[in-house]
């Protein structure tokens, strides 16, 4: 098999572009581009696998909000969502809903950074940073949009699976 110069590019930016503590995984993985700091965890450090899959299953819990948003069907959150950030979410989805009215989130990235890893595994708190371009859309007409940066905190714990938004609460900023 022979390599080409596009593999040997990518591997030496890979490592050259390493830093410490930092994860990055991109929009192909999940629809959105996700890095993770997780180097200031605390009380306990956190895997590197408990990274991979915290990126993967909040990248596709924001996928799974953006269609459930734009579909109003909260039943979406099913897959990703317990607790009251998914009693919440429903709400919100429930009540555009009855106004007639979706929502159509526009993904630019997350940045997280991992604050709070509990002893036993059960629990942990991020801090999010997204960039998001959200439309309001009256039928297929956008009657609104708005591109913004916007501050999340974030409580995830393990499901059955995979990791479940626990909480997720919109913050004027870190």
């Amino acid at each position: 098999m022979r390599l080409t110069w596009r593999f040997w590019l990518v591997a030496l930016l890979t490592i050259a572009l390493d830093i410490p503590g930092w994860v990055s995984l991109q929009a192909a993985e999940t629809g959105f581009s996700v890095s993770v700091d997780a180097a200031h965890a605390q009380p306990r450090q956190i895997e590197e696998t408990t990274v991979a899959a915290l990126q993967r299953d909040y990248g596709l819990a924001w996928r799974t909000l953006a269609r459930a948003w734009e579909e109003n069907h909260p039943e979406l959150l099913n897959a990703a969502f317990v607790g009251i950030a998914k009693d919440k979410l429903t709400q919100a989805i429930n009540d555009q809903a009855q106004h007639g009215l979706r929502r159509r989130t526009i993904d630019r990235g997350h940045k997280l950074q991992i604050v709070f890893y509990s002893l036993d595994g059960s629990a942990i708190e991020m801090q999010d940073t997204a960039r998001l371009e959200i439309q309001w859309l009256d039928g297929s007409k956008v009657v609104h949009s708005e591109q913004s940066t916007l501050y999340y905190l974030v409580l995830m714990s393990p499901g059955e699976n995979s990791w479940k938004v626990r909480a997720l609460q919109e913050v004027p900023g870190f």
